[in-house]
């Protein structure tokens, strides 16, 4: 996100409406019977959680934010738009909006009790819960002992959870991600362990650490986990991660595996519209326009919203293939939002934003 200044001009430029605010913590009935969007690194900034929330999101989750980097952030709050950001020496590691405060899950990557605790505190006021990520197996969390390596370090995936539950205030709740693992059996002991932490949510992504994301999930076998958990007498929510295409696959996925939630990572980041029964489809058309017309007014970073919209696929129902390539084209040489004017003009992101605010509080809170 930009930096903009504190002080207001005497142009245009006024300070936005607030959005009424009016939720109760998060509980585990909180986190079931809805499709939630997944952590995605990159792809999952504040335009995105945002349309996601539009179209029908019951929970977003932040991209993984790694504790260290929050340590030494300055927070700031923009006060035209009311977008906060934990800004490090050179750039916002984290942005968030009082908006999305009750539906947003941070997700933490770490390795150490005492820094996750740590960081969870500084984020904790602009969010509703804090996630640990225990499944990530890209060497940038693994390598470090977070991630994925987690799976294999019970011990420390549990004494990270159980001291996040013990620190935090009983109103921010705390929850996993994890993989499977090679076998059921050591799933179910791992499982066990991470729900007697005292978490209110489990995702399982439904994939084994060395699973690529071009094979298939093996979502068959969530549902003797789903079984065992709802055992455990714990009333926690179990959610399922991985190839879900969108809201009314979603209803294949519980049938098939028992889960009370579905989380889309993959089609969520080619269109963040697949929450809806009616997901827009020709996205160049109907999606992108005011996707960056929304980064704009946020003050999104051109970078972050360049590769956002360019990873934004949809089916092309109406659009011709000359349009679309001279979308692409145009999208694929800009160097900021002034080489979008043919496409996104008029600049009406507040216009946008004013509708993502009217779609949020039409929920009647939480």
């Amino acid at each position: 996100m930009s930096r903009r200044s504190r002080s207001l001009s005497s142009g245009s430029e006024r300070l936005a409406k607030r959005p009424r605010l009016e939720y109760s913590p998060l509980t585990p009935e909180d986190y079931k019977n809805g499709v939630v969007l997944a952590p995605m690194v990159r792809s999952g900034a504040l335009p995105t959680r945002l349309f996601a929330l539009k179209h029908g999101a019951s929970l977003v989750w932040g991209p993984e934010t790694v504790d260290k980097a929050l340590l030494h952030t300055t927070r700031t709050v923009d006060p035209v738009t009311g977008v906060v950001s934990y800004n490090g020496k050179s750039k916002a590691i984290f942005t968030t909006h009082p908006l999305e405060k009750p539906y947003l899950i941070f997700q933490l990557g770490s390795a150490d009790p005492a820094l996750a605790v740590q960081a969870a505190k500084i984020v904790m006021d602009d969010v509703a819960g804090i996630d640990l990520n225990c499944g990530c197996p890209k060497p940038f969390s693994t390598h470090a002992g977070m991630g994925a390596a987690l799976l294999t370090n019970p011990d420390l995936l549990c004494g990270i959870l159980t001291a996040l539950r013990d620190a935090l205030p009983p109103h921010i709740a705390v929850s996993a991600k994890i993989r499977l693992l090679p076998s059921q059996e050591d799933t179910l002991k791992l499982v066990e362990r991470v729900v007697n932490t005292g978490i209110s949510c489990l995702t399982v992504h439904c994939r084994t650490r060395n699973q690529r994301m071009s094979e298939p999930a093996q979502i068959q076998r969530l549902r003797e986990i789903v079984q065992f958990v709802e055992g455990m007498g714990k009333g926690i929510a179990v959610i399922e991660n991985g190839d879900c295409q969108g809201w009314e696959d979603a209803k294949r996925v519980r049938e098939v595996t028992g889960a009370h939630s579905v989380m889309i990572a993959t089609a969520a980041e080619a269109n963040p519209t697949c929450f809806s029964p009616t997901p827009l489809t020709d996205l160049e058309q109907t999606f992108i326009p005011n996707y960056i017309r929304l980064c704009k007014y946020l003050g999104n970073h051109w970078a972050s919203t360049k590769f956002c919209t360019t990873q934004f696929k949809g089916a092309h129902v109406a659009a011709q293939r000359a349009d679309l390539t001279r979308v692409r084209k145009v999208l694929m040489h800009a160097k900021g939002y002034d080489d979008m004017d043919e496409y996104c003009k008029p600049w009406n992101g507040e216009e946008e934003w004013r509708e993502i605010v009217q779609a949020v509080e039409a929920r009647g809170g939480r």
